[in-house]
């Protein structure tokens, strides 16, 4: 059988000013680790999505540098960039506990790029109050992340209620026609709030990147 050898972005925090991301969730420990190695011999940090814990404990004794994140589900390898001020501050948000591994994955990617972040959860639409208590701290952000599942209504709300970007991130929790956040993310397109980005479910390092370019623009 012939192995094939990753063709990896090694320019691309050059080019882009983006950390290289690696999916973990299918691919195998040996694929992983030699990927890594590569990024560690160029001297490039990098970033491992959806790896669980078994697997995460298998890879990091190979690397000084490599630490893993089990709120995020996330692996990273060398030394996040230094925090930048001139970028401001990103707020991650969350309706609800359930939606503390994608917003975490997005918090921990921004953060890896130097992006000064927070992370706040339990601010669903079930309990608006919750939200709207939070309004004046949520103004000063410069882009709000918000992560939702059901009915996918809380990054609309914030759209309606808030002058900065907000990139909505559909998360697969919910009962029967949630369709594993299926229906969040067709609530998120149907938005009447005007301007909402969406990025596809479950995708907390898309919304962080889609972030990092409105910061950087």
């Amino acid at each position: 059988m012939i192995k094939k050898q990753a063709i990896l972005d090694l320019d691309r925090r050059t080019r882009l000013g983006m950390v290289e991301a690696i999916w973990g969730e299918n691919k195998s420990v040996d694929q992983i680790v030699a990927i890594l190695q590569t990024f560690e011999g160029e001297g490039e940090m990098t970033l491992v999505t959806r790896i669980g814990e078994e697997k995460a404990d298998k890879i990091t004794p190979i690397f000084d540098s490599a630490v893993f994140h089990p709120d995020a589900r996330c692996l990273t390898l060398g030394k996040p960039l230094d925090e930048n001020p001139q970028f401001g501050e990103v707020i991650v948000i969350g309706g609800g506990t359930s939606d503390l591994l994608i917003a975490s994955e997005a918090e921990l990617a921004l953060r890896w790029h130097g992006i000064k972040t927070e992370l706040l959860l339990d601010v669903g639409v079930a309990g608006l109050h919750r939200l709207l208590s939070r309004l004046e701290m949520l103004r000063e952000a410069k882009v709000l992340i918000a992560c939702a599942g059901m009915e996918g209504a809380l990054p609309t709300i914030l759209a309606g209620l808030t002058s900065q970007p907000v990139i909505g991130v559909p998360v697969s929790v919910g009962y029967g026609v949630s369709c594993g956040g299926r229906t969040a993310l067709e609530g998120m397109l149907a938005s009447c709030s005007p301007g909402l980005v969406v990025v596809n479910i479950d995708n907390g390092y898309g919304a962080a990147m889609a972030a990092l370019r409105i910061l950087k623009s």
